[in-house]
């Protein structure tokens, strides 16, 4: 794998980058070996890492984000001790420590030597990570469906729909104890395909953390969106997207003016 990975990597690509790319692969192989393990049947994909790999969103990621849609058959410590022996066949050793005390069930996978064996570090022990995390209480409204993906490898991933990505997305834009840069690039993308999102979906989310029904709906979106986005810190959502960016100059989107212009007119109606 290692040299599948060298692969990927080009002479003119930064070291940003190449870690990037080094993680994404990583990425890919575990949703690999989720699709192998029959594990979709469970699990819907969702989050940022969704966009990028089904949508081909121009950052990248560093989780891969998880709803539980099927109970029966479901045990995450079993899961990540696939994962953790599967990424060995493949000649990776991945240290994992399952959490399991909290609804969202998470793990950190280190890989110990993939740095140094591709070339991006002098330390043999400096660690690759990528963090995997699951709901296992969701919100309802989420509607799913299964697409083939072909990069790297070929398979079928099960994942929410475009308008149940948007509806989870604004739910962690708006609805996070802070605001990532992350989140609010991927909302500019979701502006930019005037993508509605599934409101039974959101408003069941907000519900769910917030203990009170907004009724969001497409009457009342635009008014909501200008009035968070005016209370949020552009410069720190730069600040937490830029080195996750293929271009940097689409920092320059994260604008609060040009953001609320985009709002108006993507609502105009």
């Amino acid at each position: 794998m290692i040299e599948a990975i060298r692969q990927q990597l080009t002479g003119n690509m930064g070291q940003e980058e190449k870690l990037n790319r080094t993680r994404e692969f990583l990425q890919l192989t575990a949703l690999k070996i989720i699709y192998d393990k029959n594990y979709f049947k469970n699990l819907s994909f969702t989050g940022g890492t969704a966009l990028r790999i089904l949508f081909d969103l121009r950052r990248f990621s560093e989780d891969l984000d998880f709803s539980l849609i099927e109970k029966k058959g479901y045990d995450f410590v079993k899961l990540v001790d696939m994962l953790s022996k599967e990424y060995e066949l493949f000649g990776l050793k991945a240290d994992a420590k399952p959490k399991t005390d909290r609804t969202v069930n998470s793990v950190m996978l280190k890989f110990p030597n993939v740095l140094k064996e591709v070339g991006l570090s002098a330390l043999k022990d400096q660690k690759l990570s990528i963090k995997l995390e699951i709901d296992t209480n969701p919100p309802a409204g989420g509607q799913v469906l299964t697409t083939l993906i072909n990069k790297v490898y070929m398979f079928n991933v099960t994942h929410f729909e475009l308008p149940s990505l948007f509806a989870t997305k604004l739910h962690a834009c708006f609805f996070r104890k802070y605001a990532k840069g992350r989140d609010f690039y991927d909302l500019v993308w979701y502006l930019g395909r005037k993508t509605v999102p599934n409101f039974i979906l959101l408003n069941n989310a907000i519900k769910q953390t917030q203990g009170n029904d907004l009724g969001m709906n497409e009457g009342n979106l635009k008014d909501f969106l200008l009035e968070r986005i005016a209370k949020v810190d552009f410069s720190a959502l730069r600040h937490d997207v830029e080195k996750f960016l293929e271009d940097k100059t689409e920092l320059k989107l994260l604008d609060p003016v040009w953001l609320k212009n985009t709002i108006e007119t993507v609502y105009s109606s």
